[in-house]
């Protein structure tokens, strides 16, 4: 069992990405593992000790390692609807250290729009750390859906 004794920050941001690239290009990105592994969770500043993407209704995923000179990081995912090439929904908890940090429920959603793919992708959760976790984590989003791009756009 985890516990926590900080005070809860809920908090809902949205983030829009239009990406160069067909939708069905963009979901296999997030559906496929091993190009998963590419832009999601791949900082040179991050240590992987587990690593798994069971992309499935129900299915879950995990990423767990150490900062350089930091904490360990713990994310569990778990997948509750999948609609191919329109939308993912899914739950995910994270630990920092040995203690539970966050839960957040999220939807991601894939719309063809001239020139490419419209990504929206929508997180409504709650933060151990106050107000100032919750921004920090719609940064990191931002950041992890710019490595989305870039990792596209090669």
């Amino acid at each position: 069992m985890t516990s926590t004794t900080t005070d809860l920050a809920h908090a809902t941001f949205v983030i829009e990405r239009t990406y160069p690239v067909p939708v069905e290009r963009v979901w296999a990105a997030h559906a496929d593992a091993d190009e998963r592994a590419q832009w999601f969770g791949n900082d040179p500043g991050f240590d992987t000790t587990e690593a798994s993407h069971d992309f499935v209704v129900g299915g879950k995923t995990v990423e767990d390692g150490q900062w350089h000179g930091g904490p360990r990081s713990r994310f569990v995912a778990r997948y509750c609807d999948l609609v191919e090439n329109r939308r993912i929904v899914h739950t995910y908890d994270m630990w920092i250290g040995e203690e539970y940090f966050s839960t957040s429920l999220v939807t991601t959603t894939f719309e063809a729009v001239d020139g490419g793919t419209r990504l929206t992708y929508t997180e409504q959760g709650v933060y151990t750390g106050g107000a100032e976790d919750a921004a920090n984590r719609e940064t990191g989003c931002a950041q992890i859906l710019d490595s989305l791009g870039a990792y596209l756009s090669r």
